[in-house]
């Protein structure tokens, strides 16, 4: 097995903090990285501009296997939605403007992030 190429873990981790880089530039604050609940995993939550945003973080190299945001699936989705619940549920306070928003990372021939585009509100809700 090579080593010349990075690991599925090691993209998607620095895919993640590529992500939780930017937005922190942006002036939003990281409020926790993976949270997990019973239902899944949320790659980022932040805070900022009146908005808390639960975002699911997206690395591909090309669209060859479809586009990012057609990888979230139905169940995917869900589980999304479940684990944002759970999250706003444990805070105990009253209920932010909140969303669901998907980061597709563009990764360059190497697999290190180079770009990232925002989906907001993939849920539609």
């Amino acid at each position: 097995m090579s080593s010349s190429r990075p690991s599925r873990r090691s993209i998607g981790a620095a895919a993640e903090a590529f992500v939780a880089a930017y937005l922190e530039a942006q002036g939003y604050r990281i409020q926790a990285r993976n949270w997990r609940s019973p239902f899944g995993e949320i790659d980022l939550i932040v805070e900022g501009e009146g908005w808390l945003r639960f975002v699911e973080v997206r690395a591909k190299r090309s669209d060859r296997f479809g586009s990012p945001e057609e990888s979230l699936t139905p169940r995917k989705r869900r589980r999304l939605l479940q684990t944002a619940l759970a999250y706003l549920g444990q805070q105990g306070e009253r209920e932010p403007c909140w969303r669901v928003d998907l980061a597709s990372v563009t990764l360059d021939s190497q697999g290190r992030p180079v770009s990232v585009t925002f989906v907001e509100n993939v849920l539609g809700e």
